[in-house]
C-alpha cells in the first residue's frame, strides 16, 4: 500500500487566519485539502481560486471541487498553484475528458465518489484517475459523522488497485482512523478533529496510525 499522508481540510481552519494556520501546521502534515462548494451540487458556498492564490506553503494543495461544472474552474486552480484536483464522478458526464484537461494543466487528477455511489458504477473512472477520493460523509458540510458502510468500497478499491492512492474525507478522528487505515485508505483528510486540537502534531501522528 502507498504511504499514509495527512491532508488537513482548510474548510475547518480559521478563515480569518488561513495563512497563519497553514504556516503553524505545515511541518507535521503532507499537504492541505482545499474544499470548493458552489451552492448547487452541495448546499453551501465556500471559497475559490483567488483565496488559494493568496495562501503559500511548502506543502502541496489538493483541491476538491464539489461543483456542478468543474471543467470551467480547472485552469484557475492550476494558475493558483493547486498540485492536485479531484472532481466528482456524479457531476462529470465526460470524465475522461476532464481528467485529460487536469493532466494537461500539470495537476494530478482525482475522482471523488459519494457514499451512495458504488465501486462497480465508478470502476472505469477510478481506473483512469491518479487517485480516488472516497467521501465518508455526504459532501457539503464539515463536522458530520463517519458513514461506516463506505469501508467496503475502500477495501474493493485497494484489492483491485493496490498501488493507487485512496483518499478518504469525512468524520475522520481517533475513533475512526484505524478503520480507514485497515480498509486500505492512505490519504487522510481531517477537518474539525485536526483543527480543533490543541496539539496538531500529536493529532497528525494519530492519523498516521502511529
Amino acid at each position: 500500500m502507498p504511504a499514509v499522508k495527512i491532508f488537513p481540510s482548510l474548510l475547518s481552519a480559521d478563515f480569518g487566519n488561513l495563512q497563519a494556520d497553514v504556516h503553524r501546521t505545515e511541518d507535521c502534515v503532507d499537504g492541505f485539502h482545499f474544499d470548493v462548494m458552489d451552492g448547487q451540487f452541495v448546499p453551501n458556498l465556500t471559497v475559490g481560486a483567488p483565496v488559494l492564490r493568496c495562501i503559500k506553503s511548502k506543502r502541496p494543495f489538493d483541491v476538491h471541487l464539489m461543483v456542478e461544472k468543474p471543467d470551467i474552474l480547472l485552469k484557475d486552480f492550476s494558475d493558483a498553484g493547486a498540485a492536485a484536483v479531484s472532481v466528482h464522478f456524479e457531476t462529470c458526464p465526460h470524465l475522461h475528458r476532464t481528467i485529460e484537461m487536469i493532466h494537461e494543466l500539470g495537476m494530478a487528477a482525482g475522482v471523488a465518489i459519494n457514499p451512495a455511489t458504488s465501486f462497480q458504477a465508478a470502476y472505469e473512472a477510478i481506473r483512469m484517475a491518479d487517485f480516488v477520493l472516497i467521501m465518508s460523509v455526504n459532501p457539503g458540510f464539515s463536522g458530520q459523522s463517519f458513514i461506516p458502510e463506505v469501508l467496503g468500497k475502500v477495501r474493493k478499491i485497494r484489492a483491485e488497485f493496490p498501488q493507487k492512492d485512496i483518499q478518504i474525507d469525512g468524520g475522520i478522528n481517533d475513533q475512526t482512523i484505524h478503520l480507514v487505515l485497515e480498509a486500505g485508505a492512505n490519504w487522510i483528510v481531517s477537518g474539525s478533529y485536526f483543527w480543533n486540537a490543541k496539539d496538531t502534531k500529536a493529532v497528525a501522528s494519530i492519523l498516521r496510525g502511529d
